[in-house]
């Protein structure tokens, strides 16, 4: 069968390793990498016959990984990270290529080979993150957005190093190949951004409209390997090219489909990405030398590390960053293996060098996981014995925050809260990422603090315990949920209202013990069906309670049937029947100039008026002889029929 027995047992055999995984609770691609292990050329039983083919298909993989990146990707979560990563990112590229050739001096390696040695080490494991982060549920963190960062420069620069280790002995040739290089990735950019914005999402638009999902999900692979291909036969990164196209389909109207589309071939062929990386291990290699490469990865994974957390440290990045992004790029990436490759074939690097590089990489892949699990633990040793990082703040009351209203977001939609609640003087604080929203908070007076809402260091500085209300108004469900789940662990009792951009996602949430979620969709839907309603001279009332009967359907799921949700359920309908409205009268209302006894409003209607705001006064629980007079805003209670009845009375119907 060739290359399809291969995938057969690799399929097989990532299924015993993925099981074995979950079952100790630890990372899958732990078990796919042993799986890979398990069946390589280099064990026994059930081996794979052809890895150079199989090698190939996974590259599919790391593509199809990018493309995905791409498309839930956006400029806009680049922008709080742009300096470290377009001067950061070739800056640890540079000291990492030194200091890898000085580990290889160390281990008694030629100038040559420790130069190669260093341009290995300098790259970092695109895939191997990204799995990481998904599984630790990290991705849309401000940690994940600089490691991307990085990431992406890293990618870039696969294709300089590509040219210039192999002209070491001669490095003024590769000069003239490296300045084309550059130009073909600056066209290639230019093409996507500018035409690719308009021919693909007008692609897809005609695709789309034959409703076609076969064609759809064909397309969508088409123009994510399309693209990789195209960039790969100009002489760029296959992934990288994959990764542009991702991020240019994702400004389009279909990019959250073409994603939900794209997920399973991709995690397929990742599984064969990660099988292929344990295959290319040797055991009797590893066993014989074991000392060895145990220390290189260790002098690998110190130093890169501590690079890595520097030029975070370096950028201004506080708090938790530095560590996470230490412990989370420490390892050797998987273009390494190209690279190691060529070096090998062209002499540059001998096989027992080769090997050690080889094993390096694979075991700084394999505790990954691991290795980035730590920062949690870590970091909350480092602020039990080290004072902890300051957090910039703006506008806070000198008395603090008590009783207050804690905002995680502060976009529009966190802006038009912060507007409403400042008017009312119901006292609030916002956190926010971006410095741009956080001078717009300085100048409008709101009380902001400067840090990504995802990391417990930023909630604690808002006082979470001496809260009123939690409100999560930023649109990435993966940082919301990161947030829910601290906040529930930590602060059951808080009231957490957020935004949700679907039916699964609310119901989630609502698991997760959020008090209410918010649909921004379903609510512009409503208020577009009230106005229509209200041109076609619809009654209010009927309006009304129309939209409080899709609001109850959607908000109120009964996903749960146990007696404390349940009753958490009634009294959220009961609260909704009995509101408090307020109804003005005017000149012509019924009820000016009469009292509440000669109206005998509750035996008519069945509400009660629990209070009236005259001028600058409020009178709570009139008395029955409380005379109405023009002008006057009463706070009614009742149902909706008896809050209509009211209504009629002060409208002089």
């Amino acid at each position: 069968m060739g290359i399809a027995a291969d995938i057969v047992i690799i399929v097989l055999a990532a299924l015993v390793g993925g099981l074995v995984a979950q079952k100790l609770r630890q990372p899958l691609i732990l078990g796919y990498i042993l799986a890979g292990v398990a069946v390589g050329p280099f064990s026994s039983g059930a081996t794979v016959s052809d890895v150079h083919e199989i090698e190939k298909l996974a590259e599919i993989g790391v593509a199809l990984l990018l493309f995905a990146l791409g498309l839930e990707f956006s400029l806009k979560e680049l922008k709080p990270v742009k300096y470290v990563a377009l001067i950061g990112g070739p800056l640890q590229i540079l000291l990492t290529i030194g200091y890898g050739y000085l580990i290889g001096r160390w281990f008694g390696w030629e100038p040559v080979p420790s130069m190669w040695l260093g341009g290995l080490v300098s790259l970092s494991s695109t895939m191997v993150i990204l799995k990481t982060l998904m599984s630790q549920g990290m991705l849309g963190t401000l940690s994940s957005r600089v490691m991307i960062g990085i990431l992406i420069v890293q990618d870039l620069a696969v294709v300089p190093l590509l040219i210039m280790l192999p002209q070491l002995s001669d490095p003024q040739s590769g000069l003239p190949m490296l300045g084309i290089a550059l130009i073909k990735s600056a066209v290639f950019l230019f093409l996507m951004f500018f035409l690719g914005t308009r021919i693909l999402p007008w692609l897809l638009t005609r695709i789309a409209r034959w409703n076609t999902r076969e064609l759809f999900v064909l397309s969508i692979t088409a123009i994510g390997l399309g693209v990789g291909y195209a960039t790969y036969q100009v002489g760029l990164s296959f992934a990288f090219g994959a990764f542009v196209a991702g991020m240019v389909l994702s400004e389009s109207d279909y990019g959250h489909q073409a994603l939900s589309d794209i997920i399973p071939l991709r995690d397929l062929f990742g599984l064969l990405f990660f099988t292929s990386v344990g295959m290319l291990l040797d055991p009797g290699f590893l066993f014989i030398n074991w000392f060895e490469v145990l220390q290189l990865v260790l002098l690998i994974a110190v130093g890169k590390g501590l690079l890595m957390a520097g030029i975070a440290r370096g950028f201004g990045y506080g708090n938790v960053v530095p560590l996470a992004v230490g412990l989370g790029m420490f390892q050797i990436g998987e273009f390494s293996f190209v690279l190691g490759q060529i070096g090998f074939s062209g002499g540059f690097l001998d096989k027992e060098q080769h090997s050690f590089i080889l094993s390096a990489t694979i075991i700084s892949m394999l505790i990954t996981p691991l290795v980035s699990g730590l920062t949690a633990p870590l970091y909350r040793l480092k602020r039990h014995y080290i004072k902890r990082d300051a957090l910039e703040t703006v506008n806070l009351p000198k008395e603090g925050l008590h009783e207050h209203i804690v905002i995680a977001g502060g976009g529009r939609v966190g802006q038009h809260v912060a507007k409403v609640l400042k008017q009312l003087e119901v006292p609030f604080v916002i956190i926010e990422l971006s410095h741009r929203l956080i001078e717009e908070a300085r100048r409008l007076g709101y009380p902001a603090i400067y840090g990504d809402a995802s990391q417990e260091v930023v909630l604690e500085a808002a006082q979470l315990e001496k809260a009123q209300q939690l409100l999560i108004t930023i649109p990435h469900i993966t940082t919301t949920e990161t947030i829910v789940r601290y906040v529930h662990r930590n602060f059951p009792e808080l009231n957490i209202v957020v935004r949700a951009e679907g039916m699964e996602q609310m119901t989630e949430l609502y698991r997760e013990g959020v008090y209410m979620v918010i649909l921004p969709e379903l609510e512009a839907g409503l208020e577009i069906a009230r106005q229509a309603l209200i041109n076609l001279k619809m009654p209010i009332p009927i309006i009304q309670s129309f939209t409080d009967k899709v609001r109850r359907d959607h908000y109120h799921p009964s996903f749960s049937a146990n007696d404390s949700n349940r009753e958490i359920r009634l009294l959220k309908n009961a609260r909704e029947l009995l509101e408090l409205t307020w109804q003005r009268l005017g000149s012509e209302s019924l009820l000016v100039g009469k009292s509440l006894r000669e109206l005998e409003i509750r035996k008519h209607t069945g509400a009660s008026i629990v209070g009236v705001l005259r001028g600058e006064d409020f009178i709570p629980n009139p008395s029955a002889e409380f005379i109405f007079a023009e002008g006057d805003l009463l706070a009614v209670i009742g149902n909706l029929a008896q809050r209509t009845a009211i209504q009629g009375m002060a409208a002089g119907d």
